[in-house]
């Protein structure tokens, strides 16, 4: 008969040998993960390893799950990050807003309404909202038409003032330093104003005119009253459309040079208006009239800094100032602003990005310019690590070639984001691999249905960061930012091997120690 002190011996050794078995498991799982984790390494080193010269990359991945990094090159160095900048815009917009956040749109009367007369002016005051456009609604003047319809409604005949277009709830002109000169003529870099209509541009179709030697015809859509337009392009009896439209500055006219053949049916050009309230407040007018409602005025505008009867108005009793009184007469709702920031990662929109980085500013910051939204995304990115906070953010959209950015701190954000309560609405927002309306890129891999990033690209400049599920089960984050490229298209195909390897990358897992019989103090 064994004794206590050997029954316990032997159950000690037990202990011993278990833990022991458990340790060496424990290790040979751990070296396994390292040898995955290297091999990925090794691959996504090789795969930014360009003949080019002069490119430069910073790129980052980490586990969300397991907290640790799984590949880094330069992930601190600050470069260009093109559109991957509308990543801080977003989260910005729904940390500080929300995804239920609406833009309101004003008609108001500014003077006294007496038998369905308006004695003074009509004002339509923007807070920034985006979407009037034929994007959301049927036509391009829809929402102008349907305000139109609501006055005539009310009983209101006739504006014996002028229709004006208030945009003054922005601070800045609506473009940023460093958009590029080259840049201003073409409808993806259009100035943000706090009352935008029709995406702030003029369609143009250009018509051969009757008589050679003329110059063409000009068609504009939905309307523009007051655009300088110079048409210095001429009428040629064959030969195809040789037309250059372009303009040297925001305030500067169009100008139209080229030629056209008389045998040819004309061309489309999309260019950016000037004063965008004024167009709006243009447009508006023609509805009005349309509607039976007379406008003994013109349309004009108030801009930021100037006068308004609206903006900083703290009282709107006649009975505490002397100003006109002012009647809110229709109010105007954008849809909830969760699908305005999914327009601005899927479609990379850079007007709806630099009028919800104002928005942001001037309800935030009391700043209704880029540079007040972008001192509220400094204050929501000081909740990351200090070393992954490398940010200079100039605009909302990424047009600017000032903006600066590295891969360690977008990371840093998309870390944030993941544990935010806005996580569902944000990761909505990016564009998912191989779908025909998300990232039409990754097709036939594991990236696929799988991957959620937003792009980027400028000249030399290509950027895709997101997050993805690899194939262990793991939530990666990632951002790849290339400068310098002499061919973006390559860039990408650079980018979409390192997705497509990430959703294929598999490790074993850490399972709780419990799971081989060792528990916490048991080992001797």
């Amino acid at each position: 008969m064994s004794s206590p002190v050997d029954a316990d011996t032997s159950s000690a050794s037990v202990v011993v040998e278990r833990a022991s078995g458990s340790r060496a498991k424990m290790e040979a799982l751990v070296e396994a993960r390292r040898a995955a984790t290297a091999r990925l390494d090794r691959s996504l080193a090789d795969v930014i390893s360009t003949r080019w010269s002069k490119d430069e990359w910073s790129v980052l991945v980490v586990s969300l799950d397991d907290g640790d990094t799984l590949f880094a090159h330069n992930a601190d160095a600050t470069l260009e990050p093109a559109s991957n900048l509308k990543l801080f815009t977003t989260s910005a917009a729904l940390r500080y807003l929300g995804p239920d956040y609406r833009f309101m749109t004003y008609l108001a009367a500014v003077g006294k309404i007496h038998d369905g007369v308006l004695d003074g002016d009509l004002v339509i005051y923007g807070t920034g909202d985006p979407t009037l456009s034929h994007r959301f609604y049927d036509t391009r003047t829809a929402v102008w038409d349907a305000l139109a319809d609501s006055l005539r409604h009310a009983g209101i005949r006739e504006i014996r003032g002028d229709v004006v277009g208030d945009a003054s709830y922005f601070d800045d002109p609506g473009f940023s330093p460093g958009w590029r000169d080259r840049d201003v003529g073409y409808a993806f870099a259009a100035p943000a104003s706090a009352l935008s209509f029709n995406d702030n541009i003029v369609t143009m179709h250009i018509t051969p005119a009757r008589k050679v030697g003329d110059p063409p015809e000009l068609h504009l859509y939905p309307g523009a009253d007051g655009l300088a337009i110079l048409n210095r392009a001429v009428t040629v009896a064959r030969g195809r459309a040789r037309l250059a439209v372009s303009r040297s500055s925001y305030d500067g006219p169009i100008v139209i040079r080229g030629s056209i053949g008389q045998n040819r049916t004309g061309q489309w050009r999309n260019v950016p208006v000037e004063n965008p309230a004024r167009y709006a407040a243009a447009v508006l007018a023609e509805s009005l009239r349309q509607a039976g409602i007379a406008v003994h005025g013109v349309a004009r505008s108030i801009g930021p800094g100037e006068a308004s009867p609206i903006t900083g108005r703290r009282a709107f009793a006649p009975s505490f100032q002397d100003a006109r009184p002012v009647q809110v007469l229709v109010t105007q709702r954008s849809p909830r602003l969760q699908k305005i920031l999914e327009i601005i990662n899927q479609h990379s929109d850079n007007l709806y990005a630099e009028m919800v980085l104002r928005a942001v500013g001037r309800i935030v910051m009391h700043d209704g310019t880029a540079r007040g939204g972008a001192r509220a995304v400094e204050a929501m990115m000081a909740g990351v690590d200090s070393s992954h906070r490398a940010l200079q953010m100039v605009d909302g959209s990424g047009l600017s070639g000032l903006n600066r950015t590295s891969a360690a701190t977008i990371v840093g954000l998309l870390r944030r984001m993941a544990s935010s309560p806005n996580w569902d609405n944000f990761r909505a927002t990016l564009p998912e691999a191989g779908q025909r309306n998300g990232l039409r890129r990754m097709y036939r891999t594991k990236a696929q249905g799988n991957l959620r990033a937003k792009t980027g690209t400028l000249r030399n400049v290509s950027a895709l960061s997101g997050y993805v599920r690899a194939s262990d089960g793991e939530l990666l984050a990632f951002s790849i930012i290339s400068n310098r490229v002499p061919s973006t298209w390559q860039a990408k195909r650079i980018e979409d091997r390192i997705g497509a390897r990430l959703a294929a990358f598999n490790r074993p897992a850490l399972p709780d120690t419990d799971a081989f019989g060792v528990t916490e103090g048991a080992a001797p």
